[in-house]
């Protein structure tokens, strides 16, 4: 997996829309992070003392996988530029046809 900028992975996740469009789908993640690469110790004490939380975002296309982290004073840009990415690209979508219910027969 790919950690990339968060404007870099704009414009890869752009490119992993575009490539799916034709043929596949592209699956998002989204989690709390808080900057551990390590598992907490046995003793309870925690491995980073007071946290500043972030949020780790993950795409996946067929075989390519990327990520980002947003830092908290960045997220609002980046939803933006996240949000106005979804609108352009996720505008081919199938609509699924719901099943029509019977109507019931009155006794």
């Amino acid at each position: 997996m790919v950690l990339l900028n968060n404007d870099e992975f704009l414009a890869e996740l752009t490119k992993l829309f575009q490539k799916a469009r034709a043929a596949g789908s592209v699956t998002m993640t989204m989690k709390r992070y808080d900057g551990r690469t390590k598992p907490q110790p046995r003793d309870g004490t925690p491995a980073v003392k007071n946290p500043e939380y972030k949020c780790l975002i993950r795409a996946q296309s067929s075989s390519k996988k990327i990520s980002t982290v947003v830092e908290q004073n960045n997220v609002e840009r980046f939803s933006t530029a996240y949000s106005n990415l979804l609108k352009t690209s996720v505008n081919g979508l199938k609509r699924l046809k719901k099943p029509k219910k019977k109507a019931m027969a009155t006794q």
